[in-house]
């Protein structure tokens, strides 16, 4: 249970996006109340000349595995990594994005095989596989957490656990066992499903199959969230995909850090956000996130036309050895496929850094056309050898996007914040540590993108509503003591592509279900994070 406290002086910003008002609050046993509730030997925290507002809830993160890898390797969970949130005034993380969860688990050793090799794409080695969301909350739990986090379910991962990477229709069968599964995690507390439409084995699925899961949510009254088949040339081919499924399936739909990257697609943001609008107007439930940087991150893999990773990591090294295969990448980049966001065909290599490199720590934080000119090498070739040398662990960063179209999407009606954050060893994108002090500091109070009350509110309350988690998101006596305080007129993120967890300022303190884990700017070493189970 946390101390009593009593928050005085503040400028309170509620979540509600009702203007901010002077006010106190009061904490008591990790639930706020009101101040005269309080007792006289509460501790007295002084906001004055402070913001007060809920903990900030970070839609979009990657941080699944973080804490339970520090655990499973019986390492201490204190490294910036694992800090980088809580330091910025999350207060819970939505994990699971982008098709990729460590559960469910499979039933044979095959697919268990499969699962483990995608996860470990994401997360890393030796993560283990959780049989289901109960095992993976009890994991979560015993792992020390500073922060809270909830999760979607991976369609990628049920896919792997049922069929693997085979690139082909899931059959009648194998749709209903990922009925099944899905319908069990969302059963245990999951608060979504996603996708993720550029990966395998995910972009080897139809529509039809995400139709199907989709009624599934839309059964258990939960968002199917998706990162987009294409958010490049064909980034609005790939939005009325996932408007379809919302159509066909009854269920809401939230698309992942939307963005109209490459070079045929910047300035397509207006044409994307009218066709939400519309669809919204027809009746359907859509909203969106995105993350306030220009450029994104993800596999080094990715980049390789889908066809490649068939069969899984395994399968990719090994054709990767194949000249061949080599000079079938190559064509299909310089030419492109079908339905294939072609990263490097809308942009090029010039635009692609390595951000993390198990092994090959000198490759970090320089592009992949300086890398290879280095090398002396085609730089299909260097991808191919510096995936081979890493066994294919290798996330990069792709500078993609255009300022205006990510402020168009920040500004408009229902866009939430999601930090996408990537949390791996080398120079991951500056975004893990930086999001939320970025909007409160670069796009509040600096460019006047929001306003400050309108921004708290697509960072708490809007989220706790998307996902369900109730009695969080708002300041209100009786609600779940999560709240971060900081100071508008110094809150800023510093974290930068070359010293990418360096801690924002300006975040002074942070309650944890009403225990404070960060004291003017400081670690208290508190950890009281939990696993948070979609609200019933």
């Amino acid at each position: 249970m946390g101390e009593s406290y009593l928050i005085k002086g503040g400028s309170i910003v509620d979540g509600t996006g009702r203007p901010a008002r002077r006010a106190d609050i009061g904490i008591v046993n990790g639930t706020m109340v009101e101040p005269a509730a309080v007792s006289k030997d509460a501790v007295l925290v002084d906001a004055t000349g402070l913001v007060v507002s809920p903990g900030f809830i970070d839609v979009h993160t990657h941080s699944d595995a973080t804490t339970i890898r520090s655990q499973y390797a019986g390492k201490s969970n204190t490294g910036p990594l694992a800090l980088a949130a809580v330091m910025q005034g999350a207060t819970l993380e939505i994990a699971g994005n982008c098709g990729y969860s460590v559960f469910p688990g499979a039933d044979t050793e095959k697919q268990v095989d499969a699962l483990a090799e995608f996860t470990a794409t994401l997360f890393g080695n030796g993560i283990p596989v959780c049989d289901d969301i109960e095992e993976y909350a009890q994991r979560q739990n015993d792992s020390g957490r500073f922060n809270n986090i909830s999760s979607l379910v991976g369609h990628s991962s049920l896919r792997a656990a049922v069929m693997g990477f085979e690139q082909r229709e899931a059959t009648v069968l194998e749709i209903a066992t990922m009925e099944r599964l899905l319908s069990s995690a969302l059963d245990g507390g999951a608060v979504g499903w996603s996708s993720g439409l550029i990966y395998p084995p995910g972009t080897y699925a139809g529509t039809d199959e995400l139709i199907h899961l989709g009624k599934i949510s839309a059964r258990h009254g939960v968002p199917y969230v998706t990162h987009l088949r294409d958010e490049m040339q064909y980034v609005e081919e790939a939005l009325e995909e996932a408007l379809h499924i919302a159509r066909q399936s009854g269920t809401s739909l939230h698309v992942s850090h939307h963005k109209t990257a490459g070079k045929f697609s910047h300035g397509r943001s207006v044409q994307t956000l009218a066709t939400m609008d519309a669809a919204r107007r027809e009746g359907l439930d859509v909203t969106c996130d995105v993350y306030p940087y220009v450029a994104a991150s993800t596999h080094l893999h990715a980049m390789l036309p889908p066809w490649s990773f068939e069969g899984g990591m395994g399968a990719l090294l090994r054709r990767l050895h194949d000249p061949a295969a080599r000079n079938r990448m190559r064509a299909d980049i310089a030419g492109g496929i079908p339905s294939w966001e072609n990263t490097v065909g809308n942009g090029g290599w010039d635009r692609i850094d390595v951000a993390t490199a198990p092994g090959r720590t000198e490759t970090q934080g320089i592009s992949v056309a300086a890398l290879a000119a280095r090398a002396g090498q085609d730089a299909v070739d260097f991808v191919a050898d510096l995936l081979i040398s890493t066994g294919g662990h290798v996330t990069i960063i792709s500078h993609s996007m255009e300022e205006a179209d990510m402020q168009r999407v920040l500004a408009h009606p229902g866009t939430m914040v999601g930090s996408d954050g990537v949390p791996k060893d080398g120079k991951p994108h500056p975004r893990w540590a930086g999001t939320f002090a970025r909007i409160l500091g670069r796009y509040v109070r600096d460019l006047q993108v929001l306003e400050l009350e309108e921004a708290v509110h697509r960072m708490t309350a809007l989220p706790a509503q998307r996902f369900g988690l109730n009695e969080r998101g708002i300041l209100a006596p009786g609600n779940i003591a999560d709240v971060t305080i900081f100071d508008p007129h110094t809150v800023s993120d510093q974290a930068t592509f070359v010293d990418s967890l360096l801690p924002p300022t300006g975040i002074e303190h942070v309650f944890i279900a009403g225990r404070r884990a960060l004291q003017h700017g400081v670690l208290t070493g508190t950890s009281a994070g939990t696993f948070v189970a979609r609200s019933r």
